[in-house]
């Protein structure tokens, strides 16, 4: 008898965690569902059990499949709410507060995911009435191998004062204006994640279906996330000890911090630049930095400064074996307090342990930032340090493979329908801006092929931000990936919001996220405020003229006579600061150093703040060249590492 009962507590205990009706978290209270589509709902249960859905006057029924999926697809609605929607089968769900709307994903990397609390406007919005007809959902972090059916746990959010603090600063400011305008329902999806790359927001059969891109992605195998983080680390460790003789087994902590360490046969890498541009590919652990420096007599006259730029992500400093600072944050700037008694005459010695948790990792930052300041001098450090390895972490990050982000955080949305597509997203490809020129629109197309053929899909190009170049004959990747970013708009039912003006050059996150929400609505709601492209250029003997698309009255934004940010070239392809003008709404450019000019650029480095080229409507013109010289990431291209 006793065991009749146990078996059939085991039953019965099976059943309630195995056969109940479910929805995939993405459907919770307070969502919003597309307005004029078919509206898809999907869940799993028992295989073979029979699922009821009921919305308003509708009831549809479906049965689970042998794998335990369901789903069902509700006829069209019309905006308006609050509503409910009852499940049924062996148990009931109800999900209340529905709203139905115009519903937009929100994707890219951190500055789409950036929030509300901390961007300019936020104690504002505090304050300003609720808007409980913006709701916004925030897809969590997370990554796969292979396409998953089910986001993480999460749930949707009513805009209100307490709630809005962390909803996408960008998406929030969209929707405002968006429902401010049309009075229709906003839902946002964000599924955004800080410093990813395009490729991994990108499916494999896009990849698959591309003559750019299905080499690389043969190279990447269906296995399991469990069985590629193996796979991969064991080929990370044999990597290390064929290409740098770094043996990981070999590490001491306590003899590496004495000054009699014997440094000679480890390999070195330049500082300040991330690790994995320079042949450590995929490495995130823990990794230690040696750097010797001589000082003099006159040195020691007091306490020295450490510089070490930024660090990413979390450091321990020594100086001749003594600890003299941590931070964990990757983009805080290091400065840390050598004291006097620690000083030396002759050779000394700065260790740091870095521990990178993924994406990259090393000292970065501006140059002039790594130095040591004496007494009586300023040493730079910058240069070649020497690298060895204590540990490689047993995973893999989210850039390290095509794919992962958007089989954990996009492909578990698919079948629903949404408006369209907000992307904000460009930093982390800037090493292979030109490669961005087929990545990014195969990621629209992708999506679209996913979500709904010729979808709106509304980007910001990059923003201002001060990087290495500081003309076009140094060159900048920034400034070729807003020109990749801008190559996109031949693309059907596209449009792009130019930030040049609204940046910070020293900080890649900048505060201004309520300009670009409502930029991005204004394109969504085809106002005509739009940022002009470079349409053409003619060549009037020592002069050039440029014309621009869409056609619309220009101004310098500071009332100047002349046009600031342009630079024009004969066929040496030396390029010298151009004087420039408007004339007849358009500009001619022209310089006394070039007598037969053959190319002009504008804006043409990552701090185009200078940029002074505008709209009436004070929008900025977009960066833009008339060449096609060569540029400096033509040869960079996207890989899997998996030797």
């Amino acid at each position: 008898m006793q065991q009749k009962i146990t078996i059939f507590l085991f039953f019965f205990v099976v059943k309630l965690f195995t056969g109940a009706v479910s929805v995939s978290h993405f459907f919770s209270d307070n969502m919003v569902l597309q307005r004029d589509a078919k509206i898809p709902v999907w869940g799993f249960a028992e295989p073979n059990e029979k699922v009821t859905v009921a919305f308003k006057n509708q009831i549809k029924t479906t049965v689970a499949d042998a794998s335990g999926n369901w789903n069902v697809l509700l006829d069209k609605e019309k905006f308006g709410g609050p509503f409910e929607m009852k499940i049924s089968g062996s148990n009931q769900i109800i999900i209340k507060n529905i709203l139905i709307g115009d519903v937009w994903l929100c994707s890219g990397q951190s500055n789409m995911e950036w929030n509300l609390a901390r961007v300019d406007g936020y104690q504002s919005e505090l304050i300003e009435q609720n808007f409980p007809l913006v709701r916004h959902i925030k897809v969590e972090r997370a990554i796969n191998t292979l396409p998953e059916k089910n986001i993480q746990v999460t749930a949707w959010k009513v805009a209100t004062a307490s709630t809005i603090g962390d909803f996408s600063g960008v998406a929030y400011f969209f929707a405002k204006k968006m429902y401010r305008e049309t009075k229709i329902p906003v839902g946002i999806i964000n599924s955004s994640w800080g410093g990813t790359n395009v490729e991994t927001w990108i499916p494999r059969d896009g990849f698959e279906n591309s003559e750019d891109f299905k080499a690389m992605i043969s190279k990447m195998p269906k296995i399991s996330l469990d069985s590629l983080v193996k796979f991969s680390t064991a080929s990370k460790i044999a990597a290390l000890q064929k290409k740098h003789q770094i043996n990981i087994e070999d590490f001491n902590e306590t003899s590496y911090l004495k000054s009699d360490f014997d440094d000679t046969k480890l390999p070195e890498i330049y500082q300040p630049k991330r690790w994995e541009d320079q042949g450590f590919d995929g490495l995130d652990g823990i990794v230690w930095l040696r750097k010797k420096v001589t000082l003099t007599q006159e040195d020691l006259g007091g306490n020295a400064q450490l510089f070490l730029s930024q660090i990413d992500d979390e450091d321990i400093t020594y100086f001749n074996g003594k600890q003299i600072g941590t931070n964990n944050s990757y983009d805080a700037e290091r400065v840390y307090t050598v004291p006097q008694n620690l000083l030396k005459a002759g050779e000394n010695i700065i260790v740091v342990k870095i521990t990178d948790n993924g994406s990259g990792g090393g000292i970065w930052g501006e140059p002039e930032k790594l130095k040591l300041v004496t007494a009586k001098s300023s040493i730079p450090l910058t240069g070649n340090w020497k690298i060895t390895i204590e540990q490689i972490f047993n995973r893999i990050n989210e850039n390290e493979f095509p794919s992962l982000a958007y089989n954990a955080m996009i492909a578990p949305l698919v079948p629903f329908k949404v408006k369209g597509f907000l992307w904000y997203q460009g930093e982390s490809n800037e090493d292979r801006a030109v490669e961005y020129n087929k990545s990014f629109p195969l990621l629209i197309n992708s999506w679209r092929e996913k979500f709904g053929k010729d979808l709106p899909f509304y980007f910001v190009q990059l923003a201002t931000f001060e990087t290495p170049g500081k003309n076009s004959n140094e060159g900048s990747s920034w400034a070729e990936l807003r020109e990749a970013q801008t190559n996109t708009l031949k693309l059907k039912n596209i449009g792009m919001v130019v930030t040049t003006d609204i940046g910070n050059p020293s900080d890649i996150h900048p505060s201004n996220k309520k300009s670009v929400g409502e930029r991005l609505a204004d394109l969504a709601l085809n106002n005509g405020n739009i940022s002009p492209v470079f349409n053409d250029f003619k060549i009037q003997k020592n002069k050039v003229s440029v014309g621009f698309k869409p056609v619309v009255k220009l101004k310098t934004s500071d009332d100047s006579t002349y046009v600031k940010g342009f630079e024009i070239a004969g066929e040496d392809q030396i390029f010298y600061p151009a004087t420039a003008k408007i004339f007849k709404n358009r500009v001619e450019v022209y310089s006394d150093k070039v007598k037969n000019p053959a190319a002009v650029r504008f804006g043409w480095k990552g701090n185009a703040s200078e940029n002074n080229l505008f709209t009436e409507n004070n929008l900025p013109v977009s960066p833009f060249r008339t060449d096609h010289f060569p540029l400096t990431t033509k040869e960079a291209k996207y890989k899997v590492n998996l030797d």
